[in-house]
C-alpha cells in the first residue's frame, strides 16, 4: 500500500476512534439544564424530575433556571452556548412554537439555532379561580365577563405562553373581554392569585396542581378534549359549552445546533428510558402530564408542524405582546 495512503487511512481510523471514545465517554462533568422559567413552575418541575432520574444513568445536571421574555431568553442562550453536550434546554410550545410569530425579533430561530433531542411530556392547561371568588363554573366567568368587559383579569406566565395564548384564544371564543396580566413565571401568579389580587389563572396543570389540592385555587376547566386523570372531577373546556377548544403544551429537551450525533442518540436514548421507568412515569402524571418520548427526528417534526398550526392561532386570535 502506498504510504501516503496508509497515512489517511490511519488517520481516518484514529478520527473514527476518537469519535467513538468521546461518545463512550460523554458526560465527563456536569450537564447545564437551562429552565426558560422561574423555579417551582411546570417546566421546572418536569425539568428536576427527569434530571432525578438520569442520575442513575451517569448523568449530573445543574439546573439554571433563566427565566424572561416568555422563554426567550433562557432558549437564547442555549442556541448560542458551544454544541458539546455540557447545555441543554427544557423547551416547550410557547418558546419554539408561538414565539416565532408572536414576537417580530426573536433572537434564535428554533430550526436553525438548536438541536431536538427528544420529547419529554404534554400536559393541557388548566383554568382556575382564586378561592376568594365567587366564580364556580367557567360559566361563571363568561357571564360576569359579559356584564362587565375588562373586569375580570386573569394571570398568564408571561407574554407569547401557551397560558397567555390560550386566555385570548377562549375570550375570542366565549366573546368576552378579560384583562390579561403577564407574569414572569408561572409560580409568581400564583401568589397574586391566592392573594386576592388576580381573579383566574390560566396555566399548566403541574404548576397548579399543588394549589388545587390545597384548596387554594378552584379549578373550573381543562383546556385537554379529554379530561385529566388527577382531575376527573374538573369538565373540559369543551365540555363547558365550548365545543372544541383545545389547548395543549409540551416539553422537550434540546441542545444547540449541530450538536453531535453521538450525543443526541446516547441521550435520547437514555430519556427515552428513563420516561419507561414507572416511578418517573407516575411523578409526571401525578402532575397532570402525559408522558412522551419518542426520537429526535419526530420531536423535530412536531417542532415545524407547531410553528405553523400556532403561527395560524396567533394572528387569528389577535395576540399581541403586551
Amino acid at each position: 500500500m502506498h504510504p501516503s495512503r496508509r497515512a489517511v487511512l490511519a488517520l481516518a481510523a484514529a478520527s473514527l476512534l476518537v469519535t467513538a471514545v468521546h461518545a463512550e465517554a460523554w458526560p465527563t462533568k456536569p450537564i447545564r439544564l437551562i429552565v426558560p422559567f422561574p423555579a417551582g413552575g411546570g417546566t421546572d418541575i418536569i425539568a428536576r424530575e427527569l434530571a432525578n432520574k438520569l442520575t442513575s444513568s451517569g448523568y449530573n445536571f445543574v439546573i439554571d433556571n433563566k427565566p424572561g421574555s416568555g422563554g426567550n431568553l433562557g432558549v437564547d442562550a442555549a442556541a448560542k452556548a458551544a454544541p458539546d453536550g455540557y447545555t441543554l434546554v427544557l423547551g416547550q410550545t410557547s418558546n419554539l412554537a408561538i414565539n416565532p410569530t408572536l414576537y417580530p425579533k426573536l433572537p434564535y430561530d428554533p430550526v436553525k439555532d438548536l438541536t431536538p433531542v427528544s420529547l419529554v411530556a404534554s400536559s393541557p392547561l388548566v383554568i382556575v379561580a382564586g378561592s376568594s371568588t365567587p366564580y364556580k363554573t367557567l360559566g361563571d366567568v363568561v357571564k360576569a365577563a359579559k356584564e362587565k368587559p375588562g373586569f375580570i383579569n386573569y394571570a398568564s406566565s408571561g407574554n407569547g405562553t401557551v397560558s397567555h395564548l390560550a386566555g385570548e384564544s377562549f375570550q375570542k371564543t366565549a366573546g368576552i373581554k378579560l384583562t390579561h396580566i403577564p407574569y414572569k413565571g408561572a409560580s409568581q401568579g400564583a401568589t397574586d392569585v391566592i392573594g386576592g389580587q388576580v381573579q383566574l389563572y390560566i396555566s399548566t396543570v403541574p404548576t397548579l396542581m399543588g394549589h388545587i389540592k390545597s384548596g387554594k385555587m378552584r379549578p373550573l376547566a381543562v383546556t385537554s378534549l379529554q379530561r385529566v386523570q388527577d382531575l376527573a372531577q374538573v369538565p373540559t373546556v369543551a365540555e363547558s359549552g365550548f365545543s372544541g377548544f383545545e389547548s395543549v403544551t409540551w416539553f422537550g429537551i434540546l441542545g444547540p445546533a449541530n450538536l453531535p450525533k453521538e450525543v443526541v442518540a446516547k441521550l435520547n436514548a437514555d430519556i427515552n428510558k428513563a420516561l419507561k421507568e414507572p416511578d418517573l412515569r407516575q411523578k409526571l402524571i401525578a402532575q397532570g402530564a402525559d408522558v412522551s418520548g419518542g426520537s429526535a427526528e419526530q420531536f423535530s417534526k412536531l417542532i415545524r408542524d407547531d410553528i405553523v398550526r400556532w403561527g395560524k392561532l396567533v394572528k387569528d386570535s389577535g395576540a399581541k405582546i403586551d
